[in-house]
């Protein structure tokens, strides 16, 4: 039976996967996060704590499971936060990904590791995996050293490039921007969207399943692993609108340079998804699709709590 150890399964995508593997009977599942399991479901794999930051206690967890397949989602992944403590950065994405690929090595596991659009700086997307990178942000250059260390240090490593992650999970750590819209929409909260960004959201199951494709194909080198809808942040917003029936009159259309936000965004990215389609399989849902998906558990949450 193959092992997959994911990192970061507390996260939204972590959770995602943990849902995915627990479908697939083929597979053994070491779910590691940092602190306690936060996915509802306890049982049908293994949880073990385990600190990315902390060299000694990867390597204890690695060598104990000695996975076939590592997925490595744990980062820190809030680019404000990020332009503001570059020690932490630095710490969680750039000296943990050395320590993941390190003993990843040493046991000879295939290394999935998740970048970012933002190691590009916007001037020419949708980007191909063979564009060149040149990060406009801290936490962009911290995910583009992450992915020179992945290439330098690992034999067997894919890495998977993904554009503004959304869901929902039952323990979220924080909101993603389908959830921020919908919610100031719902309760008519006055909102600044820009108009000049522009992406291929992703839908958090989308990203998941794009893992194990590579998973199960034992894929190497670069994929883009994102939505298919392109579409700038006011368009995202207006969609969600649309979807859900509410009105857009509390939302200003402003442009980047009005915002003051510690890190700079790239402008327009998103990704050309051709190559894991071809390659993988890879098929993701349209935005509205992933909206209802969203909606949905959404529902079904708010049965669970009132009962």
């Amino acid at each position: 039976m193959k092992t997959v150890l994911v990192t970061g399964s507390n996260g939204l995508l972590g959770q995602k996967l943990t849902d995915l593997y627990l479908q697939n009977l083929e597979t053994k599942l070491i779910a590691t996060g940092r602190g306690i399991n936060r996915h509802p479901i306890k049982q049908g794999y293994t949880y073990a704590e385990m600190d990315i930051t902390n060299p000694q206690q990867v390597q204890q967890v690695i060598e104990k499971y000695h996975p076939n397949c590592i997925i490595h989602t744990a980062a820190m992944t809030n680019v404000d936060a990020c332009e503001l403590d570059h020690e932490a950065c630095v710490l969680q994405n750039i000296t943990a990904v050395e320590n993941v690929v390190k003993i990843a090595k040493i046991v000879n596991a295939h290394l999935i590791h998740l970048s970012t659009d933002f190691i590009f700086d916007g001037t020419s997307g949708p980007y191909k995996e063979d564009a060149t990178p040149n990060p406009l942000s801290f936490y962009g250059d911290s995910k583009l050293q992450a992915e020179q260390i992945v290439m330098n240090g690992s034999n067997n490593w894919a890495i998977a490039r993904t554009v503004l992650v959304y869901g929902l999970v039952a323990d979220m750590s924080r909101s993603n921007i389908v959830l921020w819209a919908k919610h100031a929409l719902e309760n008519k909260k006055p909102i600044k969207v820009v108009d000049d960004q522009y992406r291929t959201p992703t839908l958090a199951e989308d990203l998941a399943m794009g893992c194990r494709l590579l998973e199960q194909h034992e894929a190497k080198g670069i994929y883009n692993i994102s939505g298919k809808d392109y579409m700038n942040i006011y368009e995202l917003v207006s969609r969600v609108a649309k979807y859900f029936g509410y009105e857009m009159d509390i939302v200003t259309k402003v442009n980047s340079h009005t915002l003051s936000q510690p890190a700079i965004r790239p402008p327009v990215t998103g990704f050309d998804i051709s190559k894991a389609m071809k390659e993988l399989g890879y098929n993701p849902h349209s935005f509205e699709e992933g909206i209802e998906i969203v909606q949905k558990q959404f529902e079904k949450f708010t049965e669970s709590k009132a009962t």
